[in-house]
This record gives C-alpha cells, sequence and structure tokens, in this order.
C-alpha cells in the first residue's frame, strides 16, 4: 500500500502510517529498529532495495532522507516536505517513508525525522554515498547507536579511511568493512592449523579498493608482521599469502566467487567466497549495536604504515659522497684560517 503525501508534516506522516497499517489489518507494531538513509535521487531506488531486502532479516521502519537542493534563492526560501509511505508488500516487512525536503527544510532533516523514529527502538543511520566527514557529529548521525558509511564510493578510498580514523565514534562502521568478514573468518582458521611463527604477509586486489587496505592493516595490527599491499586486475580481493617458517598459507580468489585455500602438508582446498551484495552486508552491520573495537583499531593502524611495491632508489650524485663532502669541508676551513 502506498500513500503519497506533497507539502506535508511530520504529524500527518505518522497519522498515514497508523491508517496504512490499519488498513491492511496488522495495526500491531513488530519493528526492531529504525533504519534512515541519508541519500539523493540518483541512488535512493538501489539504497530502498538494499534496505527491503535487509529487512527481510531486521524488520524496520525505512526513513529514506532525499534532500532537493532547490537552483533558484526564491526556490531555496521555500520549505517543502513532500512524502511518500509504504507500508504491507510495498515496504518489505516492515514500513518504508520516503522523505523529500526541499529548500531551507534540507538544513534541518533532523526535525523531521526526529518524531518518525519508533519509540524505544534503536536507530541506525546509513550513507551510500557521500558521507559526511564526521558522521557522529552530523545532525542525523548524533541520533543513532550505528551509523553506516561506505568507502568504496568516495573518490579517494584511502582518504576515506583516513577521514573515518580521524573522526571515529564508538558505534560507526563502514561497508568496507563488512566485505571482509568472511575473508578474516577464513584466513583466522586458516592460522589455527598451522602452529608456525608468521613472518610477513601480500594483500593481493584491484586499486582504489578500500577493501583491501583494511585487510592489510587488520593482519598487520593484529599480527605484528610487515603486510604488503600489491594490485591486480581484480575483482575485488583476489588473493592473501601469508609466510610462516612452515610455508606459505595461500588464500586465492581470481574470479570473485570461489577460492581456493593451500597450505603446507595439506591438499588444496575449494572455498565459497563469493562477493556479497549490498543487503547482504547491511543485514550483517544492523546484527550488532555495540562499539566495533576490532574496526576500530583496524582504521586507526592506518593506510600509510603498509608497505608497498618497493621503488628504486635515484641514483645518489658525485658530490655527494662522502670523500667529496669532506674535501669541501676542509677547503671552507682552511678558507676562514
Amino acid at each position: 500500500m502506498k500513500i503519497d503525501l506533497t507539502e506535508t508534516t511530520s504529524s500527518k506522516i505518522n497519522q498515514a502510517l497508523v491508517a496504512a497499517r490499519r488498513a491492511i489489518g496488522t495495526p500491531a507494531i513488530g519493528m526492531v529498529l529504525t533504519l534512515v538513509i541519508v541519500t539523493d535521487e540518483e541512488n535512493a531506488y538501489d539504497a530502498l532495495k538494499s534496505a527491503g531486502d535487509a529487512s527481510r532479516e531486521h524488520p524496520s521502519r525505512i526513513i529514506a532522507v532525499i534532500k532537493r537542493v532547490s537552483r533558484s534563492p526564491r526556490s531555496r526560501r521555500d520549505a517543502r516536505l513532500d512524502a511518500e509511505v509504504r507500508v504491507g508488500s510495498d515496504a518489505g516487512t516492515g514500513e518504508t517513508v520516503v522523505l523529500r525536503l526541499h529548500g531551507e527544510l534540507v538544513n534541518h532533516a533532523q526535525s523531521v525525522v526526529l518524531p518518525l523514529l519508533l519509540p524505544d527502538a534503536p536507530v541506525v543511520v546509513w550513507w551510500p554515498e557521500d558521507a559526511p566527514a564526521d558522521p557522529a557529529k552530523d545532525p542525523l548521525g548524533a541520533l543513532a547507536q550505528r551509523r553506516i558509511t561506505d568507502a568504496y564510493s568516495a573518490e579517494d578510498p584511502a582518504a576515506e579511511l583516513a577521514a573515518r580514523a580521524d573522526s571515529y565514534t564508538p558505534g560507526d562502521t563502514d561497508l568496507a568493512w563488512a566485505r571482509i568478514t568472511p575473508w578474516r573468518s577464513m584466513l583466522a582458521a586458516a592460522l589455527d592449523q598451522q602452529h608456525a611463527e608468521l613472518v610477513s604477509a601480500t594483500v593481493e586486489g584491484e586499486s582504489e579498493n578500500p577493501s583491501c587496505e583494511l585487510l592489510a592493516m587488520w593482519l598487520a595490527d593484529r599480527l605484528k608482521v610487515p603486510v604488503e599491499r600489491t594490485v591486480s586486475a581484480g575483482p575485488g580481493l583476489t588473493a592473501v599469502r601469508m609466510e610462516t617458517k612452515n610455508g606459505v598459507i595461500v588464500l586465492d580468489r581470481p574470479d570473485g566467487s570461489l577460492a581456493t585455500l593451500s597450505m603446507q602438508g595439506q591438499p588444496d582446498r575449494a572455498v565459497a567466497l563469493k562477493r556479497r551484495d549490498t543487503a547482504e552486508l547491511l543485514a550483517e552491520e544492523m546484527r550488532r549495536l555495540d562499539p566495533d573495537n576490532t574496526y576500530e583499531a583496524t582504521v586507526k593502524f592506518g593506510v600509510a604504515q603498509l608497505g608497498g611495491p618497493a621503488q628504486p632508489k635515484p641514483a645518489e650524485p658525485a658530490t655527494a659522497t662522502a670523500p667529496a663532502a669532506a674535501k669541501k669541508t676542509a677547503a671552507k676551513k682552511a678558507a676562514s684560517k
């Protein structure tokens, strides 16, 4: 069931939600949290679809905040709120409210969203793109116990990870971190089977992929060994190699679907390691609302501490050699006497 509201208010939206639930015969509220999506028109459809799929695991009230920036000065002064209410089969297993903010209302989205939050239920805010520099200090982010960003959508993912580290507040997380959960589980299980000292590691993946950097930082931070980040054609993460004193452990996934785990003294094993869609990642992040200390330590480790391909050192000029420098110093002393 869909209800369109033009030039409306938060109070009228709440009334429409109650009326819609009664109309379809489900007056009771069985939702466990409120998911606020901050997006634009271009990405709203995909974000709402992913949130709807994730709501099958976490029945939610989904509130999509779409800021419609006006072009003319007159339009920017006129505040207007349009809304679309979806209940029943059109909203997954919960309720969906699509808010379109116009004019001055764009700068006061929290005043519209606050009356629509489920009472006594956690709040999760998700920015599919264009996340604020400090999500916890954002007016909408301040309403949430969990704040989800996605460094993969940033123009410079490495810089985005650095920004996430600088502004980290308990409750922050990133979908780039959720993407490597199966990799971390598989590598941890492999290390449990090899009781040997780890020497170094290499993480291979496509460029501009923050999940590769996060996995490399996680290995370096937890194992305290040098980790090199190398670039491949992808898709996504393609391989991790860990050098131990007993041999090499390799987790290789060249096609983005099926991986091969190779260890010294054991036969190779095929491992299902497919690339997951956004709905699965979102559902994973909504399972926990407490601070993720492992993510905090990883993102604060810093991309700059990772090793990369060795670069040849430039040849030193002849005048920089020690004998030449010594002669030059002696000449200066003789001239000053």
